[in-house]
């Protein structure tokens, strides 16, 4: 039977040629928000189409796993079909649904994470509510631009998907303005003073990238610049050119990283100028923020998060909860109004103390920080104390690794609240905690990404008794 399926791959691959042209209708979409049309049984990926349109396309590339094209002509508009008001859209890689409404766009995050809990974790439950965003522009308060060289001149901009090709733009619709400021008066004076971008090639130049993240419920402002090497005698002037242009700023920070890898708040922090931290509020708390510290990009939809999360972790008891990937603590204060003692921690030690100090800058005593990784965290807790009531997780992409998950549900917690930013590894972490008695009860989707594919998941698991 194997065989046979193998064969019929190799005769729909021989079928479908690349560079061949078809007449397709789209039936849906992939996670990355192209067009999904069938040739012959087989899915074939069309960026910037849109579910229900006709289109004249062509095949680019054919492998067993996958057949991708591009449209030629669009045959039949979808009414969901819009202008992209991005003049960078498809260029850069960043935005992925500027050429759809954003109601089509809800729909689709809806049913990517559906498909990925379907597929990949083989769950019944069907998520029904998403929560969109009211003003799905200039959303987001951290804006991270890569500094490189286009034609002899340093520029900003954005890499093209899946290269080290800047993208040089004017403006980014989904970034506070400031961080595009920032970039042109650096990139400005880097030019006239014959400053060299980072070559990764030979580890020359200077700047990498620039990393701006503004305030929403305050005026604070902080500017960091990610460079190779300090800039000598001209650090001063770069100071004082960056304050006369932007007088917004409250902080200016170097970070010097020399390693090769693409990581970019890697290495050592200086200040230049004003304070390195940021100070905002979510709800009725105030936060410090270091520019290390991980700080939701789009507070409005953050609260909503939160809010759910909280809504999810109070389905029971509510004495004890204990919170892993808490960052700066933002989560943790939002549940520490709820549960009588909060136990949170986070790997990164700047994030750490940043948390300890929000937490007695608004007054909560219920919550203990420790830094440490999630998995030796979950076992030491159980080793050491009876189980929480619940567990909250809030991972990276990448999700839990398996000693995390089998250490978490070795507490047997009443209740676990996972958020992800990821559809695919929370479906897979989810099945997993299916094999220690946890069920999938219910789930909400947020739009905190609006114009990308990426989308937010809070899920709440409850244990089965007798597992």
């Amino acid at each position: 039977m194997k065989g046979f399926f193998s064969c019929a791959i190799i005769r729909n691959m021989e079928m479908i040629k690349k560079n061949k042209e078809y007449i397709v209708t789209i039936e849906g979409y992939n996670s990355e928000s192209s067009g999904v049309a069938r040739i012959d049984g087989r899915a074939v990926f069309i960026p910037n189409a849109i579910k229900g349109e006709v289109w004249h396309i062509k095949v680019l590339k054919v492998t067993a796993a996958a057949v991708y094209g591009k449209g030629l002509e669009l045959l039949k508009p979808s009414p969901d079909r819009r202008e992209p008001q991005c003049p960078y859209f498809s260029k850069c890689g960043g935005c992925t649904t500027w050429h759809m409404s954003y109601e089509e766009e809800l729909r689709f995050k809806l049913t990517k994470v559906n498909d990925a809990l379907h597929h990949i974790g083989r769950q019944t439950l069907m998520v029904t509510e998403i929560i969109g965003c009211e003003i799905p522009l200039r959303y987001r308060n951290k804006g991270i631009f890569n500094i490189a060289e286009v034609e002899g001149r340093t520029c900003y901009g954005f890499f093209r998907e899946r290269t080290h090709s800047l993208v040089p733009v004017d403006q980014c619709l989904i970034q506070m303005p400031l961080g595009e400021k920032v970039s042109r008066t650096l990139c400005a004076f880097m030019n006239r003073n014959r400053i060299r971008p980072y070559h990764e090639e030979d580890g020359s130049g200077t700047v990498r990238y620039l990393f701006c993240r503004s305030a929403v419920f305050t005026k604070d402002a902080v500017a960091c610049i990610i460079s190779a090497r300090g800039f000598g005698a001209f650090t001063q002037p770069l100071v004082g050119e960056l304050r006369e242009a932007c007088p917004e700023l409250t902080g200016i920070v170097l970070c010097i990283n020399k390693e090769k890898e693409n990581a970019v708040l890697k290495g050592d922090f200086y200040t230049l100028f004003g304070n390195p931290d940021l100070t905002d509020y979510l709800g009725r708390n105030e936060f410090v923020i270091s520019p290390q510290a991980f700080y939701q990009v789009n507070p409005a939809q953050a609260e909503k998060l939160y809010v759910k999360a909280v809504e999810y972790a109070c389905r029971g008891n509510t004495n004890s909860v204990l919170e892993l990937y808490c960052g700066a603590g933002t989560i943790s204060m939002f549940l520490a109004e709820k549960f009588k003692q909060v136990t949170a921690t986070e790997i990164v030690p700047e994030a750490i103390e940043n948390a300890r100090a929000n937490a007695e800058r608004n007054g909560f005593s219920n919550i203990s920080f420790f830094c440490g990784d999630a998995a030796q965290t979950a076992a030491h807790y159980r080793d050491a104390t009876a189980s929480p009531d619940c567990v909250v997780v809030d991972p990276p992409r990448k999700g839990m690794d398996e000693e995390a998950v089998r250490n978490v549900a070795s507490l047997g917690s009443e209740r676990i609240v996972y958020i992800s930013c990821n559809p695919a590894t929370l479906a897979r972490d989810i099945l997993r905690f299916n094999s220690y008695g946890y069920v999938l009860e219910e789930a909400t989707v947020i739009d905190m990404f609006p114009r990308t594919f990426h989308v937010e998941t809070v899920c709440l698991m409850s244990r089965v008794e007798g597992k």
